[in-house]
């Protein structure tokens, strides 16, 4: 009998039109943000817990690879199929199931958009903070799968800091919950973030327990213009050190400037070099001081100064970000496009070597990013149907995870390592430390059948 026979007769309802397995059908889930491609065996769209737990169920009875899949707008790799096997997709699991007012806490499916969900609490003055860019078709699960961070993570944190508990498909079908709506929690080991970033090789989140938080009332963006980045770092640094925590602090650097310069909405002056984006936000007295404190610190090192407290006025400081990636894209027909944090400190140090490497490989390096964190977007921009072109960005992406781990930094803040950086895992961490990472996984998954061939080295 074939698997999606087997499927079918598997007595959770799974319908015929939810698994999938044509060539043609099967085309929208063998992809993700990569721009790989590698066809599955065959795609369920999941509709319950006790689907995915009747599939995984047979999956490990007749030892099939099963690749989880949220939206497929991740940039690691993390949901593509490394062989044959069947890919469970989780889109169709999109009920916001619980919004918990008095203990400020929403409980949901993994399908959810995590914009939807920003939008839906936001009508009862609550925020969910985590923002990436990909929040309007990214899901909350696939951001739980891969800890996905955003702007606001310089003062809010990361996806891990509001993921309270958690429901748990395990390779062998069986289903477990971590946490709790307690503030308070400490009873055995932390499963709920063993999973959080595990990028479906633990386990299938199936629901979600989420932290919510007030929403500020007031918040103001200045938009600041250095002529160095060593300047603008230093000004990062001193608002640290004064305790003054914007909710957002992005950078541009002089060759993202140079690809948006002519199509803003403002002129920025010839010699801006570096461009900061920082948002204050909380209640009306503390943004002001907050803000005013920002611009006397950074007054005497800017070239040029844009405030605005008003949302259409901050959508127009905003295009300096938002227009960046169509806008880099007229430099090269391709790009190699990585993730790396380092600690604020080190920004100006990474950025330089970064520029070095460019020299030597003859490539342009777009860097933008999360300065407030460290998190720094790394584009190569290059034609990869040129043979030298892309040997040498090849070469770009060893010499800059090598300085960016050199430095104290990660070789991702936000994306994940998936099967684009699992060869250079071994740079980040050592022998030890991945040994026990292994076990971890064949402690959950001995026949390795659950997303196999992500994260680390083949």
């Amino acid at each position: 009998m074939q698997l999606k026979e087997k499927l079918l007769q598997a007595g959770v309802g799974i319908r015929e039109e939810q698994v999938l397995d044509t060539p043609e059908a099967l085309l929208c889930y063998g992809y993700d943000a990569t721009r790989q491609m590698s066809q599955p065996q065959l795609a369920l769209l999941a509709e319950t817990t006790a689907q995915v737990a009747a599939a995984m169920d047979l999956a490990h009875q007749l030892h099939i690879p099963v690749f989880p899949r949220g939206a497929g707008s991740g940039m690691s790799g993390g949901s593509i199929p490394t062989g044959t096997g069947m890919v469970i997709s989780l889109t169709r699991m999109k009920q916001i199931l619980e919004l918990d007012l008095d203990n400020l806490l929403v409980t949901v499916e993994p399908g959810v958009i995590t914009g939807d969900l920003q939008e839906e609490v936001a009508r009862y003055g609550l925020m969910y903070p985590p923002d990436p860019a990909s929040l309007a078709f990214s899901t909350i699960g696939g951001n739980v799968a891969e800890n996905a961070g955003g702007p606001r993570a310089v003062k809010y944190g990361v996806t891990g800091n509001y993921v309270r508990g958690l429901e748990v498909v395990l390779p062998d079908g069986s289903i477990i919950n971590t946490g709790n709506k307690c503030v308070k929690s400490v009873s055995g080991y932390d499963l709920t973030h063993l999973f959080v970033g595990s990028e479906g090789t633990l386990g299938i989140i199936t629901k979600i327990l989420l932290r919510l938080v007030p929403a500020p009332a007031v918040t103001h963006t200045l938009l600041l213009a250095f002529a160095e980045m060593e300047k603008a770092a230093l000004a990062i640094t001193d608002m640290v050190r004064q305790h003054l925590i914007p909710s957002t602090t992005e950078f541009l650097d002089h060759h993202s400037i140079n690809a948006i310069r002519e199509s803003l909405p403002f002129t920025l002056p010839p010699e801006a070099r570096t461009l900061l984006l920082v948002e204050v936000d909380g209640d009306e007295e503390s943004v002001q001081r907050e803000s005013s404190a920002i611009q006397k610190l950074v007054e005497a090192s800017t070239v040029m100064m844009l405030t605005a407290s008003e949302k259409d006025e901050r959508d127009v400081l905003w295009q300096a970000r938002r227009s960046l990636s169509p806008a880099i894209a007229k430099i090269a027909p391709d790009k190699l496009n990585e993730d790396i944090a380092v600690p604020r400190s080190a920004i100006p140090a990474v950025l330089a070597r970064i520029e070095a490497i460019a020299r030597e490989v003859d490539l342009p390096i777009v860097c933008f990013g999360h300065a407030g964190d460290g998190n720094i977007h790394v584009n190569i921009m290059l034609d990869k149907s040129d043979a030298r072109q892309a040997a040498m960005g090849e070469k770009a992406v060893k010499d800059i995870f090598a300085a960016t781990i050199e430095l104290g930094g990660t070789l991702s803040g936000e994306h994940g390592i998936g099967n684009t950086k699992s060869d250079f895992f071994p740079l980040e961490w050592s022998p030890a430390t991945i040994a026990a990472m292994r076990s971890i996984k064949r402690a959950f998954d001995p026949d390795n059948i659950l997303n196999p061939g992500k994260i680390f080295p083949s």
